[in-house]
This record gives structure tokens, sequence and C-alpha cells, in this order.
């Protein structure tokens, strides 16, 4: 008589891909970023305002760990101070820190400006356009935080454009510090939101038409106008 086999051993689940394991928290970690990030931007967390862990955790139903991770970036970005054994607060703009500030990101984006006249892709234009035409839709149903993400991008989108990762960096990590000041600039001042979208049609054209010395005096102007406007109304003087 043939003696029994014996019993096969029970099959193991798969075991998921590490990059599967890293997944959810690296999202959770970004999204809990971008949610602060824009609190501050809108006005929700106001310049001065202390920044209480256990208050921030409940609104947004997350643990400490994102929380402080996302302040960390955001402290290196300038968006709020850590203070020693006391949390965090955000940040207060000075007019001299905001003129500064501006008088850098004007100098960046209009080089961007010319560099993505040279080195910019038709398929590219063809979505900044795209881009440009979905922000004008919210602008005439004055829908401003969705206005104001795509204005961002389009930004982003022309110094990405300049194909110069230096610049890229150096323009991401000062143009987070002056967000705020520009979407004040249009949230309080209807007059001057109406300008910036047609100054962003100039500069939308004049990237079409790549002409670089028309498109780098357009980012200028346009930076210098917002700056004109933000400061008197968000900027602490001292």
């Amino acid at each position: 008589m043939p003696s029994a086999s014996p019993p096969k051993p029970a099959a193991r689940a798969p075991k998921k891909p590490a990059t599967a394991r890293r997944r959810r928290p690296a999202s959770l970690h970004a999204g809990v970023l971008h949610k602060v990030r824009d609190m501050i931007t809108t006005g929700e967390l106001e310049p001065g305002v202390h920044l209480t862990e256990r208050i921030l955790t409940e609104k947004l139903r997350v643990s400490r760990t994102p929380l402080r991770e996302a302040l960390k970036i955001l402290a290196h970005e300038g968006l709020v101070e850590l203070l020693p054994n006391c949390g965090a607060q955000v940040t207060r703009l000075t007019a001299e820190n905001a003129r500064q500030l501006f008088e850098v990101i004007e100098a960046l984006e209009s080089q961007a400006g010319r560099l993505a006249c040279e080195r910019i892709t038709n398929t590219e234009l063809a979505e900044l356009r795209r881009v440009h035409e979905e922000m004008h839709a919210h602008f005439l149903r004055r829908e401003l935080p969705e206005y104001f993400k795509l204005n961002q991008s389009i930004h982003e989108r022309i110094v990405a454009a300049a194909r110069n990762p230096i610049l890229e960096t150096a323009h991401r990590l000062h143009s987070s510090r002056i967000r705020r000041a520009r979407y004040k600039e249009i949230q309080v001042n209807e007059k001057r939101w109406r300008e910036a979208m047609m100054e962003h049609e100039q500069i939308i054209e004049a990237l079409e038409k790549r002409d670089s010395s028309r498109i780098a005096e357009l980012l200028k102007y346009h930076l210098q106008r917002m700056f004109e406007n933000a400061y008197r109304k968000l900027i602490d003087p001292v």
C-alpha cells in the first residue's frame, strides 16, 4: 500500500511590493503638506498664528507624524517658523522681505521666459494654452481657488520649459514664500484680477510667438504690478 503524500504547506499570501507599501504614507504626507500650504496661502492660517498640533490633526484627520513632516518642509520653504518646544507659527512677511523676494522671482521668471521661448515644445505650448483657457473659465465664474491653482501652474510650466534645473529649484523655493501675497493680491482687488488675467493672455501669446524679449518684459511687469498691489494688503510693516 503506497504511503500517503505529505501535506502541502499552506500557500502564503504574496507580499506587497515595497513601492506599494511606501505609496500610502508618501501620499499621506504630500496631502497634508498641500493642505497646510493652501491654508496658509488662502489666509485660513494667518501670518503670526500659532499652529497647534492637536487642532490641526483633528481638522485634517491625520496623526502627528505626517503633520510634523509637513511643517518641517514648510519651514524650509519659509512659510512657517519652528519654535523650540512651542510648536510652530505662520511666518510674517515684512515689506523689506517681500521686496527682496519679488525682485528674485522677477529675475528668475523673466529669464525662464527667455529660455522657454527657445526650448519649449509645441506639445507643451498647446498644453499651456489649454491650461490658460481653463483658468480663464474659472476667472469668468469667479472661482478664485481654482483659478489661482492654474495660475501658479502656468508660471511653473514656463519655468520648467526653460530646461534649467537650478533655476527651477530656486524658483520653487522662493515662489512658495510669496504665494500667499499673490493670492491676496487678486482676492482683495477685482480690478487687479482682471488686469492679471489680461497680462497672462499676453504672456501666452508672446510665448507662442517665441518672442523672448517681449515675454521677459511682460513677466517683469506682471510681477512688479503684483508686488505693488499685494504688499499693502498683506504685509506687516516693520
